[in-house]
């Protein structure tokens, strides 16, 4: 309509929370992928070995049900401890980075495509706050099936063996959420930097896999070759397991480097990750001839 007529007015309905703007981006998000049936499956199979999990922890703790079926050894079927929660967290961080894989590429590089970056940005929104929204789909989606379903498994097992273990434990509930919670932050920065910067979401998949291989294959390509094992630094796999298997409490180590050293190489990833992530996420882009 036209201007000079005065015949428009402002929005008189309620507004949006200022803080809670950026959930308009999960909310869709969400909503597309599940509308995709491999997603659907995939996610659903991410529960899995959770599940197997929570039942291994109940017919522990009802030995006189397994003996009717099974000879039951005098320990019990099996321990629940620091080996039970570790293998936990390395079966789900796989899960989780065969998730992210699928999704991740698809978040922003259609917005970047698309060039619709500038409707998100002539709004009151920030591009922390549109960094924010793409990165709670995942971290949402990977909590949901990483160090969720690891605390709901502890305190099962607390309910079920008495609260005086769960008391002389808790570190087991600590390191799940650290662990996992660590690697879902991770990932998931990885993955929307790829997305930022790779147009095409296929390319981008195999871009996040290739991340993780061919930094294990430089690591060891520099230790051979000038005899040290510093090149571990850019082995991510090989820093994150090194960090679980402090957090566990595991006997065995990895002494090619530090734990210290091996956090300090997570911590320069992520934050190369945001600088990726600040540089790309603008209302304009500069095309130089």
């Amino acid at each position: 309509m036209a201007v000079y007529k005065r015949s428009y007015k402002s929005w008189g309905g309620a507004l949006t929370p200022e803080w809670s703007r950026f959930l308009v981006i999960p909310k869709h998000a969400w909503r597309n992928l599940f509308q995709q049936r491999f997603l659907v499956i995939l996610y659903v199979a991410c529960f899995f070995w959770p599940l197997v999990c929570l039942l291994a922890i109940y017919l522990n703790a009802n030995l006189g049900f397994v003996a009717q079926f099974v000879r039951v050894p005098e320990g019990g079927i099996l321990s629940i401890g620091s080996d039970f929660f570790y293998y936990f967290t390395v079966v789900q961080s796989t899960f989780a980075f065969i998730l992210t894989a699928f999704i991740g590429p698809g978040l922003i590089s259609p917005d970047v495509v698309n060039n619709a970056l500038p409707l998100y940005f002539c709004r009151p929104f920030s591009r922390l706050e549109y960094v924010l929204g793409k990165m709670t789909v995942l971290v949402a989606l990977l909590s949901s099936i990483t160090w969720v379903p690891g605390l709901v498994l502890f305190f099962v097992h607390s309910s079920l063996t008495g609260w005086q273990w769960m008391a002389d434990n808790f570190w087991l509930a600590n390191s799940t959420f650290l662990a996992l919670g660590m690697w879902v932050v991770l990932i998931s920065l990885l993955a929307l930097a790829i997305s930022a910067w790779v147009r095409w979401k296929i390319i981008a998949g195999a871009a996040l896999a290739v991340v993780f291989f061919l930094g294990g294959g430089l690591a060891v390509a520099i230790n051979s070759a000038i005899d040290t094992q510093r090149g571990n630094w850019l082995n991510f796999g090989y820093n994150a397991t090194r960090l679980w298997l402090d957090l566990f409490d595991r006997g065995e180590r990895m002494d090619a480097i530090s734990s210290g050293e091996a956090g300090t190489s997570l911590l320069v990833m992520s934050a190369v990750c945001v600088w990726l992530l600040w540089k790309k996420i603008r209302a304009c882009e500069v095309v130089r001839g």
